[in-house]
């Protein structure tokens, strides 16, 4: 891993090194680059959370299911339970992020969930959040 310097990543010093890209892939030129880690950050969490279990080759496990949500019978004590089962593959995965907010909003009318995420990267001194309409 990289050495941080001054709550930086060092490809964070080049403004005109690409670190990576963002979702969804259709923009213009199919892929949007991202310039910092804190936008490459994101956008790998937005593909975690949005990745069901079996969906990635050769890593069977890594995916935060929340698609399955939909086909389930959604309960106030279901809903801690996923909380709990998010925050701990997030910190497996992305163990530098501390999540400071997880909320769930189930829209029964058209069979969606509102997923809302806080997090922070102390080591980096940024937070930010990812909010997910799941139908």
């Amino acid at each position: 891993m990289a050495r941080i310097i001054n709550n930086k990543h060092p490809l964070d010093l080049n403004d005109r090194k690409i670190v990576g890209f963002d979702l969804p892939i259709n923009g213009d030129a199919v892929f949007r680059p991202t310039y910092n880690t804190k936008d490459q950050i994101k956008a790998n969490l937005i593909n975690f959370l949005l990745t069901n279990k079996g969906e990635r080759v050769f890593r069977p496990n890594y995916g935060a299911d929340l698609r399955s949500l939909l086909f389930e019978q959604i309960t106030d004590s279901r809903l801690d339970d996923i909380k709990s089962n998010i925050e701990e593959v997030i910190g497996s995965e992305f163990p530098m992020i501390n999540v400071t907010k997880l909320e769930f909003y189930p829209e029964q009318d058209i069979n969606a969930i509102n997923f809302y995420l806080e997090y922070s990267i102390d080591v980096f001194g940024f937070e930010d959040e990812v909010n997910i309409l799941i139908q």
